[in-house]
């Protein structure tokens, strides 16, 4: 703790920095709990995209055979064009959304392919747009998660040492201002008995 001056002026200093600390504590903490909550209901989307996208798998396990058949896909049948991201702000917090994908497909005879390729396109996409959409909620976690550190690390220093040390400087220079007090009220007595005395005399 640094050395700290024992006046009238560093004991309104110190209690205007109380004020601040203990009307800017609440605002941290329900930042805490907004990002709390907001990652919690992120890592909830996750496991919601990881469930669909392993039922996607789990229905491509059926006929995944056939993409070693002689018709199968082009390679690179399926390409994406655009990947659509759009911004929003939680608990000051700018976070990215996702807003979907644009696909080039490339072409292929529909009249010579068999039925599943067709099946297989739409199942690639939608494996696809599981794994964008899972990609940018990965990002919003790591982004809350990086900001939740951060204002935990204020909270604990708020609560744990700015207030409690600025309360005992507060504490510290009121008992000297006290004792300073004290100390002139007596040694007025004194002064005021040695007078007395010395009118007397």
């Amino acid at each position: 703790m640094a050395k700290v001056k024992l006046t009238k002026n560093e004991l309104k200093k110190q209690k205007d920095a109380l004020k601040m600390y203990s009307r800017y504590l609440p605002t941290l903490l329900l930042k805490k709990q907004q990002l709390q909550s907001e990652i919690q209901k992120v890592k909830e989307k996750e496991q919601a995209a990881l469930a669909k996208r392993q039922e996607l798998y789990s229905e491509v396990e059926k006929w995944v055979a056939l993409f070693g058949a002689k018709e199968e896909l082009p390679l690179n049948c399926l390409t994406i064009k655009e990947i659509k991201k759009g911004s929003t702000n939680i608990a000051g917090v700018t976070i990215p959304t996702y807003e979907g994908a644009n696909f080039e497909l490339s072409p292929y005879n529909l009249f010579t392919s068999s039925l599943w390729v067709d099946k297989a396109i739409s199942s690639l996409k939608d494996i696809v747009l599981c794994d964008l959409e899972f990609e940018v909620l990965e990002e919003q976690v790591r982004l809350l998660s990086n900001e939740l550190k951060v204002t935990t690390q204020r909270v604990n220093l708020f609560e744990k040492v700015k207030i409690p040390q600025t309360k005992e400087i507060i504490k510290r220079i009121t008992i000297y201002l006290g004792d300073q007090q004290t100390a002139a009220v007596v040694r007025g007595k004194i002064s005021k008995n040695k007078l007395v005395k010395v009118a007397v005399a």
